[in-house]
């Protein structure tokens, strides 16, 4: 028995990334699969609501051609979606003025995108392409090295701290800092804004909040809902600076999330699980021992024991290059 469990987990090693593979393929088709029970029904209703509505305008005004009324409702609806403000109450409203031409470049550089605002020129449509070829691979160098600068602040000294001070072991301090930061993120990053996009927009439930503050951070986009899109010019301006905000400091954050939970030995165990023996070997290599050579090894001497070992025999010094030489 004991051998064909040995047998059977050494299949599993050496099939780990074959099987992660064929799991986050049925992952996905079951999560289209539960999209489309789900969804389908409520799309139902909402067609056949309209089709109503529909019907009856058709029957009380009678005058009207059906033609030309679904001409309109196909132009209002596209300009609806690209945020064009049709309404005369509206008029006044422009979506490429500075500021909403800043927050359009920030959602489209960190690769969110935005539900209404769009190029309709085919002259921006180009200078897009262009621009973000330059300015993604830019923009998320510029997240990383934001990111590593926090690591030894956000990182590195909380688990410092509650291995030397606090006692713990060095696998316990990264798990328990891993999790008090994912718990104090949860709330800056998705609970506090939640509750902070509910007292703005009254009708929109928790859930609906929530669902936007995720959506951005994810950079998927806005699901299709836009805050404030009642309120004036300069209110909407103001909220999309917010929310340009907010994107930013959140990916800086979530990236150094992702390190810090790189940091935990049991997720290293999994990588390397997938990864194979490739990734043991370059996460073993030192990058000090690549540049040494022998020309420096007389100028390097290095303690036969730890520094901080505690004994009472003396600290033995010896060359690198001694134990290259000796047979």
């Amino acid at each position: 028995m004991s051998r064909f469990t040995s047998s059977l987990g050494l299949l599993c090693q050496v099939n780990a990334f074959p099987f992660l593979l064929l799991s986050y393929t049925l992952f996905v088709v079951l999560g289209g699969v539960v999209f489309t029970a789900v969804e389908m029904p409520v799309e139902k209703e909402l067609r056949a609501e309209v089709e109503e509505l529909h019907s009856v305008f058709l029957q009380e005004n009678q005058c009207v051609e059906e033609s030309r009324l679904m001409e309109l409702l196909e132009e209002v609806l596209s300009a609806y979606h690209g945020d064009v403000s049709v309404l005369k109450a509206d008029a006044d409203q422009s979506n490429y003025d500075i500021i909403s031409s800043l927050y359009y470049v920030i959602v489209t550089l960190t690769t969110m995108g935005s539900d209404s605002y769009t190029p309709k020129s085919d002259e921006a449509k180009l200078f897009c392409i262009f621009y973000c070829t330059l300015g993604i691979p830019l923009t998320l160098f510029l997240l990383t090295l934001l990111s590593n600068l926090l690591l030894p602040i956000i990182t590195y000294a909380p688990v410092h701290h509650l291995h030397t001070h606090w006692a713990l072991p060095y696998t316990r301090a990264t798990v328990t800092h891993a999790a008090l930061l994912s718990v104090l993120l949860l709330f800056l990053l998705f609970l506090l804004p939640s509750l902070l996009v509910c007292a703005v927009e009254p009708e929109w439930s928790f859930l609906d909040a929530l669902f936007f503050c995720f959506l951005i951070l994810s950079t998927v986009g806005q699901g299709g809902k836009c805050v404030g899109r009642s309120w004036s010019p300069a209110a909407r301006d103001t909220l999309n600076l917010l929310t340009t905000c907010y994107l930013l400091v959140g990916l800086v954050l979530l990236l150094t999330f992702k390190e810090t939970i790189l940091q935990v030995p049991q997720v290293r165990a999994v990588i390397r699980l997938f990864s194979g023996a490739q990734y043991a070997e370059l996460e073993g290599i030192n990058l000090n021992e690549m540049t040494l050579s022998e020309d420096t090894c007389e100028e390097e001497p290095q303690y036969f024991s730890s520094i901080c070992t505690v004994s009472s025999a003396p600290l033995q010094l010896m060359s690198p290059c001694s134990t290259l030489h000796t047979t």
